[in-house]
């Protein structure tokens, strides 16, 4: 039996590593489309049962999958990866002293049980003007994350206030993924 983690993020992987878990890393490959009027909670929770899904068709029905999808959204939009830096910057403007949802989905399956948890957190971002946004571009940090920032990272200086969990935010919540795994007999502790 394996603990397999269906995801390339390394966020995901240093997460599980902080709780001490040994696992193998399996990306599931899928289509991350929108579909029209899908609601954020629906999406992502979509999306993290898509992923486990994949893997599950990879992998032993005793391994344990561990599978989750992160989005940022505003006024109930999903913003997404940025495609550029105007697209970047766009979304700064949109998030630039306001409060805005992080919502990460995790689904842990083996043999015949299957679990999911949401996780969503609000986090409050000060005033942001153009000019550290385009440098928070420069520095490569925004490319590849949802809404365009790592809050383990230097996005962090523009968080003032989070009211969820920040495990979740970065894209794993860890509370959430250990009751799930309770139901597996994975023990963390």
């Amino acid at each position: 039996m394996s603990i397999v983690l269906a995801s390339a993020s390394p966020r995901r992987a240093e997460l599980l590593q902080q709780i001490g878990l040994d696992f193998i890393v399996s990306p599931s490959d899928i289509d991350e489309s929108v579909h029209a009027n899908e609601l954020v909670v629906d999406y992502v929770q979509r999306m993290a049962a898509t992923k486990a899904a994949v893997a599950r068709q990879q992998h032993s029905r005793e391994d344990i999958i561990i599978a989750a999808d992160t989005t940022v959204a505003i006024d109930n939009v999903i913003l997404g990866k940025p495609e550029s830096e105007a697209h970047c910057l766009e979304m700064f403007a949109s998030l630039s002293g306001r409060i805005h949802m992080v919502h990460t989905a995790v689904v842990v399956s083996q043999l015949d049980y299957r679990g999911e948890a949401l996780s969503s957190s609000e986090v409050s971002f000060r005033h942001i003007d153009e000019a550290e946004a385009k440098n928070y571009w420069l520095t490569g940090e925004p490319k590849g994350k949802a809404g365009s920032y790592a809050i383990q990272g230097k996005g962090a200086v523009f968080v003032s206030k989070i009211t969820g969990s920040y495990s979740g935010v970065v894209g794993l919540p860890i509370y959430e993924l250990t009751q799930l795994l309770r139901d597996t007999d994975v023990s963390i502790l």
